[in-house]
């Protein structure tokens, strides 16, 4: 004697988010009266139930209990072939379990859920996007982005051009929508695009078999409908996401600089026409008359004691009296000479122009400096410095030269900052003109990627001249 147990059909086919049912009938061959539980085993287990779970029989009768397929629309059901049991186990004779079995086919759905960031980009040529895709399908998938502009104005490329994602995976393109050509004057042109992410056509519209994707063939019917199946379609249609974008393009010169323009030639032309003639005249004369006054001034007569004209100056201590000049004795530096404390004399008509470049790259919550250093027999008179701050980064800039602090500035406020010194700053031989530089967040250059450190560079222009040590 033995526990029968058999189901309705041999075959089931099923689509997320639907249901499918078939019959178990259990058989009671013993003498006595048994109570059978009727468990699901296999890969279907989690979305399959028995009605009722537990009957009992006597001896020689039999019941029919429902078995429900309800597979849920997500990537946890995947599609394909899995086998379904279930375990009849009686209560009085456990060693009479048996398991009928059955094939179950869960056919596959495509969704997708679709992003795009930013969703404006402004630039005078190019703009870049990404594209994030994630499949809530339940089969494999390659996704391809269609970008579509309501003209010929922009060109876009995908990088890459298609991806394959698992069921639940998702991934990432980057798509650049490129404009034709530059606008060099006006105002900026304003371009909208749309992107359509989808499967590729080959496996949205064809299945395995060639057949439509429906699983029907030219005459519209079914290739899966065979004897003592049971099939639940997905009668949802594929749903491509559609994203919309824009691309702002920026001109390469600004209306305001056209007027900006304008109006210095309009100065220059003011300039040459009607202001530098009139200040030539006006110098003109008044040389001229300084030469008529000169002219009509007599001659002062000479001092008693006075030399006469022409008559050498005797050397400087030779006086008579033996009394010394005013300012005799004390040294002077002539025309251009400055007295450099610790380092002598600046040499008059040595002085070259020069300038000096410091570039500091600091990483992301530290400090870092960069120097030049003036050359020994040397000084240096700084007139100029400009900073620049050009990736737009946050943090500190502090500038020193030698052991004199010229200024300290956030970096978040400029881009590029010039100072100019009427009276230069003078740098002693040997010492360093210094630009220290705390990063508290590097910025995003004209890229669109932020950089990974700060970046700034520092130019000083002046006057390096040569010095005389003292005696």
């Amino acid at each position: 004697m033995t526990t029968s147990a058999e189901l309705g059909l041999p075959a089931l086919t099923v689509a997320p988010g639907g249901v499918a049912t078939t019959t178990l009938t259990v058989r009671n061959d013993l003498d006595i009266v048994e109570a059978y539980s009727l468990e699901v085993v296999g890969d279907c287990a989690a979305w399959t139930t028995v009605e009722p779970a537990r009957v009992s029989l006597f001896p020689g009768t039999s019941e029919t209990v429902t078995v429900r397929l309800a597979p849920p629309r997500s990537p946890a059901a995947r599609a394909g072939e899995f086998p379904l049991g279930i375990r009849v186990l009686p209560t009085e004779r456990p060693e009479l379990v048996t398991v009928p079995e059955t094939t179950v086919t869960v056919t596959p759905f495509h969704e997708l859920q679709a992003a795009l960031a930013p969703r404006r980009r402004r630039g005078w040529l190019r703009g870049r996007y990404r594209t994030s895709v994630r499949n809530l399908g339940n089969a494999p998938t390659t996704v391809v982005p269609t970008p579509a502009q309501a003209g010929e104005d922009l060109r876009f490329r995908a990088t890459p051009e298609r991806l394959r994602l698992e069921p639940g995976e998702s991934g990432e393109m980057r798509l650049q929508a490129r404009a034709r050509k530059l606008i060099w004057f006006g105002k900026q042109a304003s371009w909208p695009f749309e992107v359509t992410v989808g499967p590729e056509e080959s496996a949205a519209a064809k299945g395995p078999d060639g057949k439509g994707a429906d699983g029907k063939g030219a005459d519209g019917k079914g290739t899966g409908d065979k004897p003592g199946t049971a099939t639940s379609v997905d009668p949802t249609p594929l749903q491509k996401p559609l994203l919309d974008g824009e691309f702002v393009q920026l001109p390469i010169l600004p209306k305001w600089l056209l007027a900006l323009l304008a109006a210095l030639i309009a100065l220059l032309l003011a300039w040459f026409a009607l202001v530098r003639p009139a200040v030539r005249s006006s110098a003109k004369q008044a040389a001229e008359q300084a030469v008529a006054q000169q002219s009509a001034t007599p001659a002062p007569a000479p001092t008693p004691g006075a030399p006469a004209p022409g008559t050498p100056t005797p050397p400087s201590g030779g006086n008579p009296g033996g009394q010394d000049k005013p300012g005799a004795g004390q040294s002077s530096t002539g025309p251009g000479g400055r007295d450099i404390p610790g380092s002598g004399l600046a040499v008059p008509g040595t002085g070259q122009q020069s300038s000096a470049t410091i570039d500091v790259k600091t990483a992301n919550g530290s400090s870092s400096a960069g120097s030049y250093q003036v050359p020994h027999g040397k000084v240096f008179d700084i007139t100029d410095i400009v900073a620049a701050n050009f990736q737009g980064d946050q943090g500190l800039l502090t500038i020193t030269a030698g052991k004199q602090t010229i200024t300290t500035i956030a970096l978040e406020t400029f881009r590029n900052q010039d100072y100019h010194w009427v009276t230069p700053i003078q740098v002693p031989e040997d010492q360093t003109v210094t630009a220290n530089v705390t990063c508290e967040s590097p910025g995003t250059p004209a890229s669109g990627k932020q950089a990974a450190t700060c970046h700034e560079l520092l130019n000083i222009s002046g006057t390096l001249s040569d010095i005389r040590p003292k005696n």
